[in-house]
């Protein structure tokens, strides 16, 4: 689903798609054990934080 969604997005640039991306990722992320950070300086330099 999440390949499926990004392709689509990529294809089309629709924003709505690509939010829907993000949130299918973020939750396949908060059921992996590898995703828990172990401190909250770990979770803070995560990727979510590009600049």
């Amino acid at each position: 689903m999440l390949d499926f969604t990004w392709e689509v997005f990529s294809q089309t640039g629709n924003v709505e798609l690509y939010l829907l991306f993000k949130e299918i990722e973020g939750e396949s992320e908060q059921h992996s054990p590898a995703a828990a950070p172990e401190n909250e300086s770990e979770y803070l330099s995560g990727s979510q934080f590009h600049i």
